[in-house]
């Protein structure tokens, strides 16, 4: 068995190359920038080590793996166009870079070759592949819908706040498991126990960023600490202070989302402090882990194959950055 850190290497030096045409440049040039420009590569690792954990890296591994990673980076380059967000990990995203119509066109060429990939796997797990793989490519579309749609609303319920979560961040990563265990030879039930493991944990991961871009160290962050607050972004700790806090509290809210002063970040912060929202994201981020862990013992094999999933689980969820 290898660690994340093992397989992220391995899957580095695999997809350290051209994936695109030389030519036309306008177009393939653009979809390999933005692959270029780094990232964590969580979600094709984790398509390895679910291969993994139920028999040695299979060559189709390594197809699925890329093709989760381009899909991601499309769906990136697209939600950056709708969010018209200017950075991306740093470096300036593609439609800032090389125009929106470029950008829209050079999303949907990794999108297709994403597919390309998918369909170099063996025919015994294509069909079963293929289809979580679409399920999943749609439910992350739903999600960010949702995340649209929420901007326009003036309150959104906890409820709802994490079923979009869940389809914009978690079934990608749940389905990376999934897809690597099919291919593992993993039984149906071991499939998905691992899919909720990494479903639960998705959340889980979702909940630490939003504690940490209100209550982060920005020097270890590396990114502006209370971002989210001066966009009036609606996080688990924003839409629990609005259920929880004090009628006065709710009403300071509103105002400072309205006025926008200068020192608005520290003012809503002191807000969710009086209101414990930072005790109540931990203990809801690690009710989450513990789910997560929790389908993980669940799945049949032995103990230690999932020491390196229990090791990245703790990192997603505690880190500080």
């Amino acid at each position: 068995m290898h660690s994340f850190e093992q397989l992220l290497q391995q899957f580095e030096d695999y997809f350290g190359k051209r994936h695109f045409p030389d030519q036309p440049s306008t177009l393939y040039d653009p979809a390999q920038y933005i692959l270029g420009i780094g990232g964590k590569r969580v979600r094709p690792v984790l398509c390895l080590m679910g291969n993994e954990l139920f028999d040695e890296i299979h060559p189709d591994a390594w197809s699925v793996a890329v093709s989760v990673e381009l899909f991601h980076n499309f769906s990136l380059i697209h939600d950056d166009i709708m969010d018209q967000a200017p950075l991306r990990r740093g470096k300036d995203t593609v439609h800032h870079k090389y125009g929106v119509n470029t950008a829209i066109l050079a999303g949907d060429a990794m999108l297709i070759m994403a597919y390309d990939y998918l369909y170099k796997i063996s025919s015994e797990n294509l069909k079963t592949v293929l289809g979580l793989f679409n399920k999943t490519a749609l439910q992350v579309s739903e999600g960010q819908q949702l995340d649209m749609d929420f901007e326009k609303r003036t309150t959104v319920s906890l409820q709802e706040y994490m079923h979009m979560i869940e389809l914009k961040t978690s079934v990608l990563l749940a389905s990376s498991l999934e897809m690597g265990a099919v291919i593992g030879g993993a039984s149906e039930r071991n499939a998905k126990h691992l899919y909720e493991f990494g479903r639960n944990l998705g959340i889980a991961f979702q909940i630490q960023d939003d504690y940490l871009d209100a209550f982060g160290d920005p020097a270890k962050f590396g990114k502006q600490v209370g971002g989210d607050i001066l966009s009036n972004k609606k996080t688990f700790l924003m839409i629990h202070a609005q259920e929880t806090a004090d009628a006065a509290a709710k009403e300071r809210l509103m105002l400072l989302q309205e006025q926008n002063p200068s020192d608005k970040v520290e003012q809503v912060l002191s807000i969710f402090r009086e209101a414990s929202v930072d005790e109540w994201a931990l203990e809801l981020k690690n009710s989450y882990l513990e789910k997560a862990l929790h389908h993980l013992e669940e799945v049949a094999v032995t103990a230690s194959r999932k020491d390196a999933l229990r090791q990245l689980a703790a990192f997603l969820v505690q880190r500080d950055y």
